[in-house]
């Protein structure tokens, strides 16, 4: 009997183990299968960050590499140089996908979105976590389209590095000075990849040269190309005078071999190397003190015996320094050049302990990060990428909004991989998290992890701020860093199929805000048409196809029309009183003020208080006089349009106890509106800075077209068998050039625009404009 229950027990334990093992395999497979319904399709990956076929590494060594070994780093070029390429390989090579992703085949892992791979073109930034060699890499690929400037703008805010890539062929392009300019805004150290040695016209020297002469840069050459277009075969490392050769018979560019240059079979290289390498340590020398006295202490008789460890580490400081920057090449197309990139990314560009953030002293261990990226998910809701600065962020954590004022709670925290993401238990500092649940985050947003918190860090920055004259502002605007928003230059009406749809296409529009802050949508007071706000052509194209695709809106636009200012060109004084009686209280406001052109150019009205003003008439409608000025250049008195430029002087305000503050502002606003109708007014007009590159024997009927275009030409260079003509277009020009230059060129020249300013137009002009829009 005894032995009967022991079989029993003994059978209840073996069903028991079976099916607790059961349950863990299902609880797996349901995970991974919760995995893979995010995965693109047509696409293989290898593994996510962490998993490995089925088994799960170390959960502390995936999710919170050690500080050091992070590198939070971003693809920035002009249009075309090739970003996303070489980000494909990079996935490639770090075995995150197991098949090279093609620009031209739509199927890349960073250009996920439909209108993306139908042109070809990046349009959002897109994140990327993975591991090299025992480093994490948070990659973040750019747009290069004028377009989409604040896409890259508001990622390079939160990179520690970037990687510039150049086409070799044309060396540094007009997109390429404004990203380089971002950088430099937000002190970002860089590495220049020259891509597409393979192509024909390629020239390393020539790129190296531009680089010198346009960014005015300091290239250091670690890398020398064996041959160029196409007779490139592999590179010289010139830290290590080594050279590395592909295999021309490997597919994907795995497979190829590193060997120390030898003086009998690479004479001739093995002398260009050993002068290359003596010119960088001369180049490294100069700028960096310590290897200055290493150099010429122990090894100023031969630099050959100075090991290349030292010659990284002091080249690390000089790129950490911004002095000089570091310069590669290779093919990404061609799948040569990529693994010394990422070898340099680990090795040069600094990890986030190395940055320094003033004001990270302020909130010492608690959490703090910044909001740098909103996405719309239709079944979760808002999707926030964050950077963590300090602390560490977890799910069910309440946040602190510090822009917003409101705590928000976070349900779920995510590693980004493009469009796909893999859930986490808790992530620090230095990385780059993607959260659900934050409702109310919106791009630039300070997140902290309480109200008290926030308070405590602004009040070290105060005390910091009053111990060092003039910095105290410094500090409470890093306490709130942000992003700048530009002023849209396009505009439209856009309309809804039926008033029946109406509430959607708010829905929609507002999401896509808060995806988007450089679109902004307002209402027309006169007609009460919903108007459409963006930064180009390309813009507001794609917002109008991303409402169709996941909205299912099909909506109408208007046409496309310029965004103009207006101001004034001379002094003008006006009075006026309001005298209202609203229920049983009288509201009396009686102002007089002067309208003058500003001497500076500002975009917000400059606002000044006559000496007979007093402190105290100040602390009470000081507040409501600045309201009614800025809601009155809202609309200039010609064409409706923002007025700038202007100075405003309030003389005199004489107000009635028990005035509101409403009756205050609406006073102030009609005045301000009376004196800008009685000014001489002017129109401004956006200008571009336009450069098109062309062959040269198209470059006359180009000419021609742009003096039709009220276009003036500053300057027309050669480069290689082209020609590149820079210069001035105003903005109302330029719809439907990209056909026109088509057209005349034979589909050979390309082009690129950005704003420059805004300036006066000329009376013809300006007459002729006004009775367009008068009818």
């Amino acid at each position: 009997m005894l032995v009967n229950w022991r079989i029993i027990a003994v059978n209840c334990q073996k069903i028991s183990s079976i099916h607790i093992n059961n349950m863990c395999c299902c609880k797996r497979r349901a995970s991974l299968k919760r995995l893979k319904q995010h995965m693109p399709l047509g696409r293989n990956y290898s593994s996510l960050p962490g998993i490995i076929g089925n088994d799960i590494k170390s959960l502390r060594s995936i999710i919170n590499p050690p500080i050091a070994k992070i590198r939070n780093i971003g693809i920035m070029a002009h249009i075309d140089a090739g970003k996303t390429t070489t980000t494909e390989r990079i996935l490639y090579y770090s075995g995150y996908t197991r098949s090279l992703g093609d620009v031209d085949d739509g199927d890349t892992v960073t250009d996920f979105m439909a209108q993306e791979r139908e042109r070809g073109i990046t349009i959002q930034s897109a994140a990327v976590t993975f591991d090299w060699k025992g480093y994490r890499l948070n990659l973040i690929d750019t747009p290069g389209h004028v377009d989409f400037t604040l896409e890259v703008e508001r990622c390079l805010r939160v990179l520690d590095g970037a990687v510039a890539v150049f086409d070799a062929s044309a060396g540094v392009e007009a997109q390429t000075l404004t990203v380089w300019r971002q950088a430099d805004k937000y002190n970002i150290p860089r590495i220049c990849f020259l891509n597409k040695m393979d192509k024909t016209g390629a020239s390393f020297n020539y790129a190296v040269e531009s680089i010198r002469e346009k960014l005015k840069a300091k290239p250091l050459l670690l890398q020398l190309p064996l041959g160029e277009a196409k007779t490139f075969k592999g590179l010289v490392d010139v830290v290590r005078k080594e050279k590395l050769l592909w295999n021309p018979s490997s597919d994907d560019g795995k497979d190829f071999e590193r060997k120390p240059l030898s003086e009998l079979s690479d004479a001739e290289l093995l002398k260009e190397a050993t002068e290359a390498r003596n010119t960088l340590i001369e180049q490294v020398a100069d700028l960096d003190d310590e290897f200055a006295e290493l150099v010429l202490g122990e090894f100023s008789e031969n630099f050959d015996l100075l090991p290349a460890e030292k010659l990284q580490t002091a080249i690390h400081r000089v790129t950490m320094a911004q002095t000089a920057v570091p310069v590669l090449c290779g093919s990404a197309l061609k799948n040569k050049g990529i693994q010394p990139l990422l070898d340099a990314i680990t090795m040069y560009l600094p990890s986030p302990e190395e940055r320094n953030y003033e004001f990270l002293q302020w909130y010492k261990d608690d959490l703090c990060a910044l909001a740098f990226k909103v996405l719309h998910d239709k079944q979760r809701g808002p999707l926030v990428f964050m950077r963590i600065y300090s602390g560490t962020i977890k799910p069910q954590l309440a946040i602190h909004n510090v822009n917003g004022n409101c705590t928000e709670r976070l349900s779920r925290l995510l590693l980004p991989f493009a469009d796909q993401h893999v859930e986490i238990p808790s992530l620090g500092a230095g990385n780059i998290a993607l959260t659900v649940g934050l409702k109310h985050t919106a791009t630039g947003d300070t997140l902290v992890s309480s109200k008290s918190s926030a308070l405590a860090a602004a009040r070290r920055a105060k005390r910091e701020g009053e111990k060092k004259p003039g910095h105290n502002n410094e500090a409470e605007r890093l306490v709130l860093a942000g992003v700048e928003i530009p002023e849209p230059v396009f505009f439209c009406t856009i309309e809804p199929p039926s008033m029946a749809k109406q509430p959607d296409l708010d829905h929609a529009l507002n999401c896509l805000q808060r995806e988007d802050p450089s679109l902004k949508v307002k209402l027309d007071p006169d007609s009460g048409q919903t108007i459409l706000c963006g930064m180009g052509e390309l813009h507001i194209e794609i917002i109008h196809d991303r409402i169709k695709r996941e909205y299912g809106l099909e909506t109408y636009l208007g046409p496309l029309q310029v965004a103009y200012r207006e101001t004034i060109l001379n002094a003008v004084r006006a009075t006026d009183t309001l005298d209202r009686t609203v229920g049983d209280k009288r509201h009396l406001v009686t102002v007089e003020l002067e309208a003058r052109p500003a001497g500076t150019s500002s975009v917000t009205p400059v606002i000044e208080y006559a000496e007979n003003i007093t402190e105290e008439l100040l602390k009470i409608s000081q507040e409501s006089v600045e309201n009614g000025v800025h809601s009155a250049c809202l609309q200039g008195p010609l064409l409706g349009f923002l007025v700038q430029d202007v100075a405003i002087t309030l003389h005199s305000l004489i107000v009635h106890p028990g005035t509101s503050a409403t009756m205050i502002s609406a006073c102030v606003s009609r005045c301000v509106q009376k004196a800008l109708k009685q000014a001489d007014k002017q129109i401004l007009e956006p200008l571009m800075n336009l450069e098109v590159t062309l062959p040269g024997e198209y470059l006359s009927p180009v000419l021609a077209d742009l003096a039709q275009r009220r276009g003036s030409v500053q300057e027309i260079q050669a480069r290689q068998d082209n020609k590149v003509v820079t210069g001035f277009v105003p903005l109302a020009e330029t719809m439907g050039y990209s056909t026109t230059l088509r057209t005349l060129t034979s589909g050979s020249a390309t082009f690129a625009l950005e704003l420059s300013n805004y300036q006066a137009m000329n009376p013809q002009d300006q007459n002729a404009l006004l009775s367009q829009r008068s009818g």
